[in-house]
Parts: structure tokens; sequence; C-alpha cells
């Protein structure tokens, strides 16, 4: 058995449909958790949870609905027999110039990816602490970006939830802490790797004329990346394993940069 065996843990990762929260999936599980893959995409989520093999489930869930994250928190432990792992990775991404700015939908960007983290943290920490459903402690991955850490243009409002991410998990990691929860709280400043969100970012940024083209746009990533090329899928579930691990047992409260050096 080695420190990133995570035979035994049982694991919801939010928005594991597709993208980086399905390969979050899969890793955790071919790591050894059982895993319940939550997302509203009830076309998709059902067969990554089947293709994870038995044992594994799907719930659904809209990460901004309270009684919604209850319920399923509740149907996750219900069908593990625990919760020890918790993944928010659900998050969209809307490119918009400041100018332009649309309310609703910065709105739908900050409860998405702000608001719906903070009720992943609340329920993950109602069911693992002392006394909960599960109660054994944990582990909670929040999944922020390299946006928190650089100035790009064009997302200046999924930037600042991604921020807002990185707060919040310090915060949580303090009062779970504080109060004896036995839960670490981490997260993940993911670079940009061609997923659909990419990819659309990717064309959504030469469309508002901030770049040529797509590739352009792409290139220039890459150009401040100092890896000297796009993430993987799975250079963002290998940090995710590693954080839930017992490798990382010490590691409580931080930010995890896995971009390639480009938020350096």
């Amino acid at each position: 058995m080695t420190h990133l065996d995570l035979n035994g843990r049982k694991a919801l990762v939010t928005g594991a449909a597709q993208g980086l929260g399905e390969g979050m999936a899969r890793a955790l599980a071919a790591a050894g958790a059982t895993v319940v893959v939550a997302d509203l995409q009830h076309d998709l989520g059902p067969k990554v949870a089947e293709s994870l093999g038995e044992g594994h489930g799907f719930v659904h869930l809209d990460v901004t609905d309270d009684a919604g994250w209850e319920t399923a928190v509740g149907e996750a432990t219900d069908l593990l027999g625990g919760l020890d792992i918790l993944v928010n990775n659900a998050g969209i991404e809307i490119t918009s110039l400041l100018v332009d700015l649309d309310a609703a939908a910065a709105r739908k960007q900050l409860e998405v990816n702000l608001l719906g983290t903070a009720l992943g943290i609340k329920h993950a920490f109602r069911t693992m602490r002392p006394g909960g459903p599960a109660g054994n402690g944990g582990v909670v991955i929040n999944v922020a970006s390299v946006a928190a850490t650089i100035a790009f243009p064009g997302i200046g409002v999924y930037s600042a939830t991604k921020s807002g991410v990185d707060r919040l998990t310090r915060v949580a990691a303090m009062e779970s802490g504080k109060l004896g929860y036995g839960v670490r709280v981490n997260c993940v400043y993911p670079g940009l790797v061609p997923t659909a969100m990419g990819a659309g970012l990717a064309n959504d940024v030469a469309r508002i004329g901030l770049f040529g083209s797509p590739e352009e746009a792409v290139g220039a990533v890459i150009e401040l990346t100092p890896s000297g090329r796009l993430g993987e899928v799975a250079d963002m579930a290998s940090a995710v394993v590693f954080l839930a691990s017992d490798s990382a047992s010490f590691i409580n409260g931080v930010g995890l940069p896995v971009d390639g050096g480009m938020g350096m």
C-alpha cells in the first residue's frame, strides 16, 4: 500500500459528467476510492458512474441549490456507506469584456462557482464532522483556476469567482481546525486544459476581438507557460488524488498551482 492508495475512501465529485470532473472521478476510482458522480447532466453522468464499475454511483445535483446539496450528500453517503472526500469541481465560465458585462451572466457565475463551492463546504462539514452522518473527518478539494492568480483579459468575473474560491478554502480550513471537524480543505489552480470549457474560452476571446483566432489565443497561453504546453486532464486529476491522499496529510488551507508555471 502506498500513500496515494485511496482504497476504502468514499468520494463525491461535482460536475463529474465530463471534462476535468470526469477525469478527477476516474483518477480517484483508479486509486481505489468509491466515487459518486454528481451532476445536472442525466444523459452523461450515469454513464460515467457506470463505466467506473460496481459500487460507484450517480446523484443529481444543482450546486446552487442548498436543499439539493443536502439531498445529494445524503444519497451519496447512504450509497457509499460514508463520505471522506468532496471535490467541488462544478463551474462555468462566461467570457466578456468588463465594458460589456451582463449582470445575469455575472450572477450565474457567482452562484455556480462561488456559492456552489460554499454550499459544498457547508454540507461536507456537516456530514464529515464528529456527530455527522459520516463523522470521521475527511478532505475537501475545491477547484479554483490559474485565473485567480493572473490578469487574463475577458474573464474578469470568472477570475473573481475563482479568487473567491481560494479565500473560501483558507477560511474553511481554519474553521475546520478551530472547531475540531477533522476536515482538511485545499484547492487546486488548473491551467488551461483543452476540454470543452477550455476550447470555448479560446473561441470566445477571439470572438470578442482580444485575439486574431482561437489558435492565437492558445498560443498566447502557451507562451505564458514555462512548461511550454497546455495542461492535460490527467495533470489536474493527479493533483486531486494527491491532495486526497495520506501523502498530503499535513497540507491544509492552501492552493496548489497545476498550471505549468503560468501563474507564478
